[in-house]
């Protein structure tokens, strides 16, 4: 017989306590603009994610696009600013985030998963009131902070099989459009769900130790020494400060990993192995 097609058997035999683990489970996942990388590795995640809700799972895909934004806003020649680890974002600004991340990255990623067997449908945090927000800073414009969340409508969803995929933007108390962080947009996606594990895809292996090797284990008193000392910085600011929220919220981990890695998901949910870095309270 052949070995692959035995080693397949054994694979799919070791994960069944896994499947049985995360039967019924929510599962936020938020895909980073870095990480969904060509058409081949956005088909390797849509089928990973078809299958996750195969097997049982909830999943609700929360997705950034910062690379695509900064695409679009030097073609239209706006020049754009960050301020720890987050985008400075006028009137013009946030109506190019908008177009870009509720059109154009949005239904790339409905369409993979589609196109996979799945059943998607894109939203994002203005629908149905799902993420309302405050300003988070005025010297960072219209970004917001989502201060109350309505998951009936992701509810919904899971109940008709339907696998949501949400861009990051926040509507204001008065109609305002708020650009909001991917990362904290599924960290309150995931808090509102109270999900049984978040997923931060990004485009490094998890958080790194001052040797530069990635800590498998974290928990919060860990990460703000990391943060205290600056080895925690830039852009991984924002994502162990959405663990943190989370945990304290009631999810029961987070995740921070390789999106660019084949099968991250299914490699930390189904194996023992892991993936990344797992941050639990």
């Amino acid at each position: 017989m052949n070995q692959d097609w035995i080693t397949t058997a054994r694979t799919l035999s070791q994960a069944l306590p896994y499947l049985q683990r995360y039967d019924g489970a929510i599962v936020v996942i938020k895909l980073g603009g870095n990480a969904m990388g060509s058409d081949e590795a956005m088909d390797s995640f849509a089928r990973d994610v078809v299958l996750m809700q195969q097997v049982g799972v909830n999943p609700v895909i929360v997705h950034g696009g910062g690379p695509m934004i900064n695409d679009m806003l030097s073609k239209l020649g706006v020049q754009s600013e960050f301020l720890n680890g987050k985008r400075i974002t006028d009137e013009t600004t946030v109506q190019v985030v908008e177009m870009v991340l509720s059109g154009k990255v949005n239904k790339r990623i409905v369409q993979a998963i589609n196109g996979q067997g799945g059943r998607a449908v894109g939203l994002s945090g203005k629908d149905t009131n799902l993420m309302i927000c405050e300003p988070t800073d005025p010297e960072l414009g219209f970004v917001g902070t989502p201060v109350n969340l309505n998951p009936a409508v992701l509810h919904q969803m899971h109940e008709a099989e339907i696998i949501p995929v949400v861009a990051p933007i926040g509507t204001g108390q008065n109609g305002e459009t708020f650009n909001v962080n991917g990362d904290t947009a599924a960290g309150a996606v995931a808090s509102a769900l109270k999900a049984d594990r978040l997923l931060l895809l990004t485009d490094v292996a998890g958080v790194k130790d001052d040797s530069g090797q990635v800590v498998t284990e974290l928990t919060a008193e860990h990460i703000r020494t990391l943060t205290k000392d600056g080895i925690i910085a830039g852009g991984m600011i924002p994502k162990t400060e959405t663990a943190l929220d989370a945990l304290s919220a009631g999810v029961r981990a987070v995740v921070i990993l390789d999106g660019r890695a084949p099968n991250a998901c299914l490699l930390e949910l189904f194996t023992d192995h892991g993936a990344g870095s797992i941050i639990r309270a």
